[in-house]
């Protein structure tokens, strides 16, 4: 594979929660690298975490492997007693992985982030803030 590089993905920390987003495709060691990074900040971070949420929206094919890895995190994040959040699938990707008969045991699933950090009990603070001066 001459022409990639593993780039790794980066794990983002939002108080007790973790989150990835995933762009394009995830070769075999960047799959590899995103595991082990994801574990060892849940099983050594400054903060306990709680929740992860992957971001899949940026992801227009899962395959089997892609199903697997994100099967493994979740099952590893839910080991560590971090519960697991699969936010922004695509139709054409949840019709991919039932017809591949992949099924994610230990993920839930949400539209977007946002309703993925409410379901992990967070208020949704990655948007722009409000303007509070609107008053003449």
């Amino acid at each position: 594979m001459s022409g990639h590089s593993a780039a790794s993905v980066p794990v983002l920390a939002l108080g007790d929660v973790l989150l990835v987003t995933l762009q394009g495709e995830l070769y075999d060691t960047a799959a590899e690298q995103l595991q082990h990074d994801i574990t060892r900040r849940i099983a050594h971070g400054s903060t306990p975490v709680r929740g992860l949420v992957i971001d899949i929206s940026g992801v227009d094919i899962v395959d089997s492997f892609l199903g697997r890895v994100l099967a493994e995190i979740a099952a590893g994040a839910g080991l560590m007693a971090a519960r697991t959040v699969l936010a922004g699938m695509r139709p054409a990707v949840a019709i991919t992985l039932v017809e591949l008969g992949l099924s994610l045991p230990n993920v839930t699933t949400a539209l977007h982030v946002d309703k993925a950090l409410t379901l992990l009990g967070r208020p949704p603070s990655l948007g722009p803030p409000t303007h509070p001066q609107e008053s003449p």
